[in-house]
């Protein structure tokens, strides 16, 4: 138990990195310093719901994974403009239809499978990652510190990245599962130790009160159309990151990961409408799942969804506690960026490992290729955009949302064309092995299937056309049929003759030895081995075989 709590500790110190972002929403609209820790508490309570709710494996709701959730960086932009056009009210009514929304896309997400192939999603989850890079170095290297502070922040970044590497990699137990609370824990005491963190900011956690009602003195809601659109918007795209995310919590909790299941990850986005709907109605800002906290999951190795239990029960206590949530608010930019580059690094490797996990063609190499260097060309040359429409600028207003966009539009151009099925016609003793070899690879990564599948598929159709050569079963031409979708891949193959023998055991070697026709046995054996079913069938003259393999 005290395991859990530790680890549900080290959530919440990782969702606290962006306890920010309410208080800029604040401060955009001229608020009080009491407003914004009203915000910040209602937010964390938001966030309670909707990671409760997502580890949930029974009815409707939850996706069953630790997924936790905090206060969407999606969100931002438009909470600004709310504020700014109609107060807290305004905000608290556009996050409320905001949550209604984004409930419906959930219900119809799990029939757009076609939309997210592994190269999609593993591209979001990269992309994730690297759209939060920009924060995490300019924190990490103090490029808002005062002066006097700079060397003396970096310092205090380098031991904190340092003490979480050096416990993550050399630790053992406990200092290795809880590595993030240990090197904030460092970074807190070296902070202190040379006066980054001064007596100033240990005085507003002194002076904070143990507890507060943040449910007091609501602003009630009010609602614009000309900023629904915008709203909309920004939940698409914090709802894509969430498919993204909810796909790595799939691909780090089940060894034999093939690919998206869209029921689960359907039932994980309307988890987190429960979030953004109780941020509506009680008071606080837009949420979405933590792609850092789904790092850090993957740093510590710890995916249990009890897990999820304890970190909204740290998230409820920190609500209505202001003492114990100003401890976040005052840490320092330095162990603030140096947790973000920790667990983001996870992040975008988990990311390219779920790209590589599918064969790639020229098609799917430019809907990653162009959707990456145009979306992180959003970073470099933000200028080059400004010609586009209004609305079009929503669009392409963020790395994430533009490759987002482009990933999803160029893998809805580039499928056109491409056929669920394949032929090939061969004549024994012209080079077979080749001509299999090239046309399983051509397929496979048009398809954009999996390596080890396409393998087995080619060794078993090589296996099945030597033992039609050796024992001459057909002079015949021989086709061959591919059929795939993404659950099974099925070889038919035809041809005039003799039907191939498949057995279920191989010969002994003594019987190979006497009698020189038990080669057939083995090959047929395998190719039984090589495929999940096999079976020859002879219909007069015309011999069948069918090969199927499990995707």
């Amino acid at each position: 138990m005290w395991a859990s709590l530790v680890l549900g500790l080290q959530h919440m110190g990782v969702i606290s990195v962006l306890l920010i972002l309410p208080v800029i929403v604040v401060e955009a609209a001229g608020g009080t310093d009491a407003q914004a820790m009203r915000l910040i508490s209602v937010s964390l309570i938001a966030a309670a719901v909707s990671t409760a709710a997502q580890a949930l494996t029974r009815g409707p709701v939850g996706s069953g994974y630790l997924c936790p959730a905090l206060s969407g960086p999606a969100f931002l932009g438009v909470s600004i403009a709310a504020v700014k056009s109609g107060g807290i009210s305004l905000l608290l009514g556009m996050t409320l239809v905001t949550g209604v929304a984004e409930a419906l896309f959930a219900r119809v997400l799990r029939y757009l499978r076609a939309l997210f192939p592994p190269e999609v999603t593993g591209l979001l989850v990269a992309v994730v990652g690297i759209s939060i890079v920009d924060v995490a170095v300019a924190k990490f290297l103090g490029q808002d510190v005062p002066p006097e502070h700079g060397q003396l922040s970096l310092w205090v970044a380098l031991l904190t990245l340092g003490a979480m590497i050096g416990f993550s990699v050399w630790g053992k137990g406990g200092l290795r599962l809880f590595c993030v609370v240990a090197g904030m824990a460092v970074g807190y005491l070296v902070a202190t130790a040379l006066g980054v963190l001064g007596t100033d900011e240990w005085a507003r956690v002194s002076n904070s009160a143990w507890f507060d009602f943040p449910l007091k003195d609501h602003p009630g809601w009010s609602f614009d159309s000309a900023l629904l659109l915008p709203f909309l918007l920004a939940m698409l795209g914090s709802s894509l990151k969430g498919v993204g995310d909810l796909t790595t919590c799939q691909k780090i909790n089940d060894v034999d990961w093939k690919r998206p299941d869209m029921t689960r990850i359907s039932r994980g986005i309307l988890a987190n409408s429960l979030g953004t709907l109780a941020a509506g109605l009680l008071g606080g800002v837009g949420q979405s799942t933590s792609s850092s906290n789904v790092g850090l999951s993957i740093a510590t190795g710890a995916t249990s969804r009890i897990i999820a239990y304890t970190t909204s029960g740290f998230l409820l206590l920190f609500a209505f506690c202001p003492k114990l949530t100003m401890i976040f608010v005052i840490m320092p930019d330095a162990i603030m960026g140096a947790t973000l580059i920790f667990v983001l690094s996870f992040m975008i490797a988990a990311g390219i490992q779920i790209i590589a996990s599918r064969m790639l063609d020229n098609r799917k190499v430019f809907v990653v290729g162009v959707s990456l260097l145009v979306g992180l060309g959003v970073d470099v040359v933000p200028d080059a955009f400004a010609i586009l429409p209004a609305w079009l600028q929503t669009l392409f207003s963020s790395s994430l949302s533009t490759t987002l966009v482009l990933a999803l539009g160029l893998n809805l151009i580039f499928r056109l064309g491409i056929s669920s099925r394949a032929s090939l016609e061969l004549r024994v003793g012209e080079q077979v092995s080749t001509r299999v070899f090239e046309f399983m690879q051509q397929q496979g990564a048009r398809w954009g299937a999996r390596p080890e599948v396409i393998r087995r598929a080619t060794l078993a159709l090589d296996e099945l056309m030597e033992g039609i050569r050796i024992h001459g079963l057909t002079e015949g031409p021989i086709t061959v049929t591919a059929r795939f979708d993404e659950l099974s891949l099925d070889l038919l193959v035809h041809y005039r003759g003799r039907v191939m023998v498949i057995d279920a055991h191989p010969p002994s070697p003594d019987a190979m030895l006497e009698d020189p026709d038990r080669v057939r046995q083995l090959i047929g054996y395998l190719i039984r081995q090589y495929s999940d079913r096999a079976e020859c069938v002879q219909q007069g003259d015309v011999a069948e075989a069918h090969l199927h393999f499990d995707h």
